[in-house]
């Protein structure tokens, strides 16, 4: 460290230590289907829950608009709207990625077969004049 904490160090009675910041990373367990089953209906519970407080309070907050004509309160009403539309935009985000690692799961390996000519351009032109001949 620098000569500035010296001083510190003498009258804390303490000595300088080096640590590496560097955070050691645990593995992530694997996730079972079980798992992403259970998180996406909670999610999805959780998130129904939110469109309907919010659409309570858009109710509330268009009342108190209306009877106040304030344009304070509608703007607080037209935010409510846009957080709630948000809510809905993040309900169909989680069906479409729960969709997707769902057919992740699904899909697994693919396998590409290649067909390989091997010899030369004028082996090939006779094969395929041969081809068309015996159509």
């Amino acid at each position: 460290m620098d000569d500035n904490y010296g001083g510190l160090d003498k009258a804390f009675n303490t000595v300088e230590q080096a640590f590496d910041p560097a955070p050691k990373k645990k593995p992530r367990p694997p996730v079972s289907e079980d798992q992403v089953t259970d998180d996406h209906e909670y999610t999805r519970a959780n998130l129904y829950s939110l469109i309907e407080k919010g659409q309570e309070a858009v109710d509330g907050a268009l009342d108190v608009a209306q009877g106040s004509d304030h344009p304070r309160a509608y703007e607080v009403a037209g935010q409510l709207i846009k957080h709630v539309g948000d809510v809905a935009d993040k309900l169909m985000t989680l069906q479409k990625m729960t969709k997707d690692v769902k057919e992740e799961k699904k899909r697994g390996p693919s396998t590409v077969n290649n067909a390989l000519f091997v010899g030369s351009t004028a082996e090939l032109q006779k094969m395929l004049k041969n081809a068309s001949k015996d159509k």
